[in-house]
């Protein structure tokens, strides 16, 4: 069953098209992690805060990206890596055309 992830932590930039142009390659290798569908960028310039949320083919995929993932923005300095896998409500979610295939 699919799950969804949502992850947010402080973040002192960059923002909007910079955080863009330097991010490429990370975005590029998120692609290839194991069981990610898919990926939506979330930032807020104004409080410092950035994140994403993820669609991913199981609970165990999400899991053991949070993991990598949380170690990997420590690695950077970031202190608090806030994530949540959440279930789905899959009829609730199509009626609002949740992107879920």
């Amino acid at each position: 069953m699919a799950k969804l992830l949502q992850v947010d932590f402080d973040f002192q930039g960059p923002f909007g098209e910079e955080m863009s142009a330097g991010l490429v390659d990370l975005a590029r290798s998120i692609n290839d992690e194991p069981g990610m569908i898919w990926k939506i960028w979330t930032e807020n310039a104004l409080e410092k805060r950035g994140g994403g949320v993820y669609l991913f083919e199981d609970e165990a995929s999400a899991q053991a990206y949070l993991e990598m993932h949380s170690a990997r923005l420590k690695a950077l300095g970031v202190t608090e890596v806030r994530g949540i896998v959440f279930d789905i409500n899959e009829p609730l979610s199509v009626i609002n055309h949740a992107p879920l295939s």
